[in-house]
């Protein structure tokens, strides 16, 4: 992928990078294009342990650290673009078309949950797992890694209810 921002701004680090040195301030959102995969937004986190590219996190606006995706997990969510682990810094992908980490197979166009896989998501129903504004959206087969999602700058609230959460 050859992200490259939509506008007039300075791309210090590069959206597949990342960086012992903070090259933009945390929280900073761009939004960038590619060929294939069209325009995606992209936040500036401080990473965190055993974060591998493709891995999803959470985040909270208070200080942009990113956690890896969790049962339970409460706050905005996005997908790291390179194994961004701790002391490091990187985007994540906030909205777009990514290829985020699952685990088991998915249909195109499912709702996705988080997984007791820290970093991982499913198909299958968990109450207060699941995870607004992101839909599969081409089949993950059995023994992939990654699969392709549509994400609209999703989050998890650890509700126990999914009603009215999609698209």
């Amino acid at each position: 992928m050859t992200w490259t921002p939509a506008g007039n701004f300075l791309l210090n680090q590069a959206i597949a990078d990342r960086s012992t040195t903070k090259k933009h301030s945390l929280g900073t959102i761009v939004t960038c294009k590619d060929p294939t995969y069209g325009m995606g937004e992209f936040v500036y986190l401080t990473g965190v342990a055993s974060c591998v590219a493709k891995n999803w996190v959470t985040y909270k606006n208070e200080d942009f650290v990113a956690v890896r995706l969790v049962a339970d997990a409460i706050g905005n969510v996005g997908i790291a673009m390179a194994a961004t682990t701790a002391s490091y810094y990187g985007w994540f992908q906030i909205e777009g078309y990514a290829y985020g980490t699952c685990l088991t197979q998915m249909a195109s166009n499912t709702n996705v949950w988080i997984t007791a896989t820290a970093g991982a998501v499913d198909d299958t129903s968990v109450a207060g797992d699941f995870v607004v504004r992101a839909r599969t959206e081409a089949l993950a087969t059995v023994g992939g890694i990654y699969s392709k999602f549509s994400i609209n700058r999703p989050y998890v609230t650890d509700r126990s209810s999914s009603a009215g959460g999609g698209f």
